[in-house]
């Protein structure tokens, strides 16, 4: 077979090497993540989510479908910070595309905020007056 110059001469791991490589590559994007000040700010929020689920009563699935959808918003939030680290290196230059990129990213993590801040308040809501 014809050796491209995308092919490398480094070992794949395959098995359980994979399955830790890929563990340890998550956690280095969670660092990476951390580093995120919007990021900081969401895990402190679904913190307070919970602090203010155990005040009102809330059951059991309220706490499923919030750690859903917080896991989702941490998905998006890195996939937007992706997005962003990536325009920045391809384009540092101002541009209209690189501006849009970052913006739809942005975009994306405000309609998972939204979506969270109405299932706290559904919650909140229903537990007080329900």
């Amino acid at each position: 077979m014809e050796k491209t110059p995308l092919d490398s001469n480094i070992e794949r791991a395959t098995g359980i090497r994979r399955v830790i490589a890929a563990f340890r590559y998550s956690m280095q994007g969670l660092v990476r993540l951390w580093q995120e000040e919007a990021f900081r700010h969401e895990v402190i929020a679904c913190a307070a989510a919970v602090v203010l689920f155990a005040i009102v009563g809330a059951g059991a699935f309220d706490y499923f479908v919030l750690a859903i959808l917080m896991l989702v918003l941490f998905a998006v939030e890195s996939l937007n910070t992706a997005i962003e680290e990536l325009v920045d290196r391809i384009s540092p230059e101002i541009s209209t595309v690189g501006r849009h990129a970052k913006d739809l990213g942005s975009f994306a993590v405000f309609c998972l905020l939204c979506a969270n801040g109405f299932f706290v308040v559904y919650v909140v809501v229903r537990s007080l007056w329900g």
